[in-house]
């Protein structure tokens, strides 16, 4: 990673840009997985007192919309320019920031279905513009060779915080957290964008054309790729499926305390240590996949451990329920480590994967149909889904059956996928021969 090299060769802009990039990620990424896809569940729930379908459905088209606003705010970027404007990008940025401090502000006020409808629209809006405009400042301040390890580093960091110290999940505990994490976050991008601080004019100055010095991502080399090309869908697809499997399965297993108290939730500061060392070692060893092999390999390690992951959760519970003396009083926290293992691995790719299958003139479009089709999108979905199969009393080796097949469904047609594709890349070499 070149960072070391900048770090000795006392490179301070280039430095600011990784350290930079970093923190807006980890902290950005914190706060969709934990305020937003957590805290919204219990506002909904608990103080507006809806049924989990009612809450359901608000998550849904909380997606839906946030989807809309995110593709309409990345085309409006590259057409205008502003995907290759820096300091625009953190004005931006900084009116996002803004809107989402007072929005999480005032969430634990909210009593009502029509104020909470409000909330989800306001909220889709803020983050519909975030999504595009964060991820393309990886066109500024991560050169392509080092985008894996930058991106294991973000997943290192977010998952080692939220799981060796867990909260409440409450929106009123979220809250607290956030409104406190956000001001300092408020002053510093308030700083970058004044034009008064001559120190960070100076970085920002020498940072402001370094999309040209970074060129196209990884994966628009030698040539760029079309938006409209199995080269770019295929891997929304793949990140549609993953997110999708990943969330439908993380709900139900949240919602069950004894495989809950095991795991994140875990009393024992021990257990909860060992899922962050995990996903730490996972992001690690997807950081290094990506950097050095096929984007495809590394989803194949993504898909085959989820699909491990969910076959052994599925197994211990059928155990469980057929020979009850067998059952352990305490569950074993080698499913969540592995668990923690998978989603390490999928997360790292998220982050590397769209700024890299884009150029800086299509980092903004690119970006929003990413992250809100196979990230935004999938994940409510299957939010919303999760509690539609709570509510009709789906049972829970039932509702995993279900994430299990999924898991082997995306890892099966994979591999035939992968198949195919090197059977015809043979047979034209063998015409052209």
């Amino acid at each position: 990673m070149r960072l070391f090299t900048h770090l000795r060769e006392r490179q301070w802009p280039i430095v600011f840009g990784y350290l930079l990039f970093v923190a807006l990620m980890v902290a950005g990424y914190y706060y969709n997985i934990t305020f937003i896809q957590l805290g919204l569940i219990d506002l909904g729930t608990r103080l507006v007192g809806m049924s989990e379908t009612a809450v359901s459905a608000w998550m849904a088209g909380l997606a839906l919309c946030t989807l809309v606003v995110a593709i309409v705010t990345g085309v409006t970027m590259d057409r205008r320019g502003w995907s290759t404007d820096l300091r625009t990008k953190f004005r931006l940025l900084l009116g996002v920031v803004i809107a989402q401090f007072l929005l999480t502000l005032v969430a634990p006020l909210i009593r009502t279905v029509p104020v909470f409808g409000s909330w989800i629209v306001a909220a889709s809006i803020s983050l519909g513009v975030g999504f595009p405009v964060s991820f393309s400042l990886a066109v500024d301040l991560v050169p392509v060779q080092d985008r894996g390890y930058v991106a294991a580093a973000i997943t290192a960091i977010a998952y080692f915080a939220a799981n060796a110290y867990p909260l409440a999940w409450s929106i009123d505990v979220f809250s607290r957290l956030m409104v406190i994490a956000m001001v300092p976050g408020i002053v510093a991008l308030g700083v970058l964008v004044s034009g008064r601080v001559a120190f960070v004019e100076g970085i920002l100055t020498d940072l402001d054309d370094r999309h040209h010095e970074i060129g196209p991502g990884r994966f628009c080399r030698p040539d760029p790729i079309r938006t409209y090309s199995l080269v770019f869908a295929v891997p929304v697809v793949l990140m549609f499926g993953v997110f999708f499997v990943d969330s439908l399965g993380f709900l139900r297993i949240i919602d069950t305390p004894a495989l809950l108290l095991s795991s994140w939730q875990s009393p024992e500061f021990s257990t909860r240590l060992l899922i962050a060392v995990a996903h730490v070692i996972g992001a690690v060893m997807a950081g290094v996949i990506y950097a050095n092999f096929s984007l495809y390999r590394l989803f194949l390690w993504t898909f085959t451990l989820f699909a491990l992951t969910h076959v052994l959760y599925t197994s211990d519970i059928r155990v469980a329920t057929m020979f009850p003396a067998l059952a352990q009083e305490t569950t074993s926290p080698f499913n969540p480590m592995l668990y923690a293992v998978a989603v390490s691995f999928y997360t790292t790719l998220n982050f590397a994967l769209w700024p890299d299958l884009s150029t800086a003139k299509t980092i903004g479009t690119r970006s929003a149909i990413g992250i809100g089709v196979a990230g935004w999108l999938a994940t409510f979905l299957s939010t919303a889904l999760a509690l539609y199969f709570q509510a009709a009393e789906l049972t829970l080796l039932s509702h995993l059956n279900v994430v299990q097949a999924l898991a082997l469904l995306l890892l099966f047609g994979l591999a035939v996928g992968l198949y195919v594709r090197r059977m015809i890349a043979i047979a034209r070499e063998g015409s052209v021969a």
